[in-house]
């Protein structure tokens, strides 16, 4: 009976990990975040992937403070976003009783029987000389309970420069300022 506690309990930590959006950091291997890329000495190509619990509005967030952060820390006063792009991944998972029939969620155990066999609120048995017999969490069904998933990915190619911000140049940011109002958006990973 242990066996089944422990993977319960692993997989409640498996989702519960997931369950957070994603912070403001560098993306690396087996986690989103910000990203960039130079392409000319003042002109880069900067990224924030977040996961699926990341809305839209936090990931242009994180974009635009990356931008205006790599600008500082480069010695430039504002930056010009020359393009910009997003990409929207969406899917539809099963989180019902039938995902838990296929294997994604839960544990099978098995009983020796003949024939078909069926147990009270779990699955009809089959085989020769199997069938499935007891559940975890409360039994298995067959309903299905789609949900959409969808996860944010922007992009922006910006020129750096030095000196006062052009007023009249919508795509033009001061990078301080930039930092200075989005600061109190910006949640960091946890230590």
């Amino acid at each position: 009976m242990r066996y089944p506690l422990i993977l319960a309990l692993g997989g409640a930590l498996i989702l519960s990990a997931c369950a957070t959006a994603t912070p403001y950091q560098a993306a690396g291997e087996g986690t989103r975040g910000f990203a960039e890329t130079q392409i000319e000495p003042n002109r880069y190509r900067v990224s924030f992937s977040g996961n699926s619990v990341t809305d839209l509005s936090t990931v242009e967030n994180y974009l635009l403070y990356r931008a205006a952060e790599l600008t500082a820390q480069r010695g430039y006063d504002y930056f010009i976003i020359a393009e910009r792009e997003l990409d929207k991944k969406q899917r539809i998972v099963d989180t019902g009783a039938s995902a838990f029939n296929r294997g994604h969620f839960g544990w099978n155990y098995y009983s020796i029987g003949h024939g078909w066999g069926y147990s009270p609120g779990y699955l009809h048995g089959f085989g020769h000389g199997y069938g499935f017999g007891h559940g975890y969490g409360g039994g298995f069904g067959t309903g299905f309970d789609l949900r959409q998933i969808t996860r944010y990915e922007a992009f922006a190619e910006i020129v750096m420069k030095r000196g006062e911000k052009p007023e009249d140049n919508e795509r033009a940011y001061d990078s301080r300022e930039v930092m200075r109002n989005l600061a109190g958006t910006i949640k960091r990973p946890e230590a």
